[in-house]
């Protein structure tokens, strides 16, 4: 069979007709000159086959023919459109690496922007943080200029307004002086001539008593003298010769005695007389009430112990505590009120479980005052109750009036006779010791001072800081220095000094450098080392008290605490 040169022609126009099909289905026109054939992939006829196409051959070998030539077309052109499909996606994975690559790359470059940026903001901060400082600093030093100008000028105003005090104060501590020593010579001269009064009736009675001394040794003798002159006449009578004999002399009545009479009549107690005056108002209250006592005591003892033992256990239990001392206040205010005990005897009771609980010396200066701010919580609401308790407190320590009983030995037979009358105590026949009785006495100073300058809002203490002040005027004004009212001033002053510094402050230190230069000044060495000791004690507590201003400072356990430290551990 014989294939003509149109039918080849046909057929390649019909190959290239399917190639440019299949390239229009990939999207793209590639030339066979593109494709590379060599990779093992050789489709070229054989030899012996393009020879044989030349020859003459059967028709149904050159039909063969041409299917195998045509399949080769086929599977060359399959071949190419694959290649070139591998071939377009690898360069579209390679534009997809490159596009990612590129996007990295301007997302690093967009951080280093946005880096450059913070860091250009940064600077900037920076930079205004320090020029405000710079204006801070320049304004800052103009301010401290200003002030330091201010404060100069202040100085100079506060100098000027000392100088002028210290004339004042000059001026006036003269004119003081001058009024003391008047006062003093005026004292001096009452003093004379009260001593002179006393001498001249001193010297009368003695002149009475001489007087009858005379006129009974006169009598005595008249007396003897008939009696001798009667036994002489018997004698005579008798053996006929005169005999004188001379009997014994009446004594007549002492001297001492009518000293003693006459001196019993002078009081030897030193307070001023409105302090005395309320002594006796509040010794009269108080006896009033005993006495009422007296009657309902009889009728229910037993229930009397019991209302003693109530308020005991209640004072016992009080803690410088905010709580607890509302509380104590509370029940201590209605065991008064109940109707289950007389009101006079619940009163009664109150006040003396107050002090007995407070005379013992081992009580922390917490304890006082939280016993204080009871006080003022129930006194505000039953004002009998402060009455019969300063009553109490008068009775159990006269420096609380204040008072002082001198010692004479024509009124005082012995000298336990004194020490009971000054307030010592009698314990199984025996007088106290003195270390004890001055235990005792700061105790009741102690919670005197402190009841004094209790101050609580919204209740009114009918005892404040006015008695406190006034306490210390006739203190000073009328007591002697000795150890015992060296005591009481101690242990005053250390409770209730810091609240007469924040009332009256000038005055008050006024006081205190009258206590250094007067009141020390007359402590005087007592008869025994043991009494030397306490007043040198006493008396550098107080030195160093005003010297180091401790009137200035809070004194520990005034201010309530919120709650126990013992609740802390749970």
């Amino acid at each position: 069979m014989h294939v003509s040169d149109h039918e080849l022609g046909c057929s390649d126009s019909d190959v290239e007709e399917e190639v440019v099909n299949s390239s229009m289905v990939s999207g793209r026109k590639f030339s066979f000159e593109e494709l590379d054939m060599s990779d093992g992939y050789d489709y070229e006829l054989p030899v012996y086959a393009q020879c044989q196409l030349m020859d003459k051959v059967g028709l149904a070998e050159g039909a063969i023919r041409e299917l195998s030539y045509e399949f080769q077309l086929y599977v060359s052109t399959f071949l190419t459109i694959f290649l070139t499909r591998e071939e377009v996606r690898n360069k579209i994975l390679t534009l997809e690496t490159n596009l990612v690559k590129e996007n990295e790359k301007f997302a690093s470059q967009i951080a280093e922007i946005h880096k450059h940026r913070r860091t250009q903001q940064e600077r900037e901060r920076k930079f205004d943080l320090q020029y405000h400082r710079t204006i801070a600093e320049a304004l800052d030093n103009h301010l401290t200029a200003v002030q330091r100008d201010h404060e100069h000028i202040s100085q100079l105003e506060e100098k000027r307004i000392r100088d002028d005090a210290a004339r004042e104060e000059a001026k006036r501590k003269e004119k003081t002086l001058i009024e003391e020593k008047l006062c003093k010579e005026k004292i001096k001269a009452e003093e004379e001539a009260r001593l002179h009064a006393e001498r001249a009736e001193i010297d009368k009675a003695a002149a009475e008593a001489e007087k009858q001394y005379v006129e009974g040794k006169r009598h005595a003798e008249n007396q003897v003298a008939e009696l001798a002159a009667t036994k002489n006449a018997v004698e005579t009578l008798r053996n006929g010769v005169p005999r004188i004999e001379t009997l014994g002399q009446v004594v007549p009545t002492r001297f001492d005695d009518k000293k003693h009479v006459s001196l019993s009549g002078r009081s030897m107690t030193r307070a001023s007389k409105n302090a005395l005056e309320l002594e006796k108002k509040r010794l009269r209250i108080y006896e009033k009430l005993t006495i009422e006592n007296g009657a309902l005591k009889e009728s229910s003892d037993q229930g009397n112990r019991r209302t003693g033992q109530n308020f005991n256990r209640l004072i016992k239990t009080i803690y410088a505590t905010v709580e607890n001392v509302r509380t104590k206040a509370d029940e201590l205010f209605n065991l008064i009120s109940s109707p289950e005990y007389p009101h006079s005897i619940s009163i009664m009771s109150f006040a003396e479980k107050v002090v007995f609980n407070c005379e013992n010396s081992q009580k922390s200066d917490g304890f006082i005052f939280a016993c204080s701010h009871v006080i003022v919580l129930v006194t505000s609401k039953i004002p009998l109750a402060l009455d019969i308790l300063l009553a109490e407190l008068n009775r159990v320590c006269m420096y609380t009036v204040p008072k002082y009983v001198e010692y004479s030995p024509v009124l005082f037979q012995t000298r336990e006779a004194y020490f009971k009358a000054i307030g010592y105590k009698e314990i199984y026949g025996k007088i106290e010791n003195t270390d004890s009785y001055v235990e005792r006495l700061s105790s009741i100073m102690r919670l005197y001072g402190a009841l004094v300058q209790t101050e609580i809002g919204g209740f009114q203490n009918l005892h404040g800081l006015k008695e406190g002040w006034a306490w210390l005027a006739r203190f000073l004004n009328s007591l002697p220095a000795n150890l015992y009212t060296a005591v009481a001033l101690q242990h005053f002053l250390e409770m209730s000094g810091y609240a007469l510094y924040r009332r009256y402050r000038n005055q008050f230190e006024k006081l205190l450098r009258i206590i250094a230069r007067d009141f020390l000044k007359a402590l005087k060495e007592g008869n025994s080392d043991s009494v030397n000791a306490k007043l040198i004690k006493v008396k550098t507590s107080i030195i160093n008290y005003v010297e180091s201003s401790r009137f200035k400072k809070e004194p520990e356990g005034l201010q309530l605490r919120g709650h126990l430290d013992s609740n802390d551990f749970f």
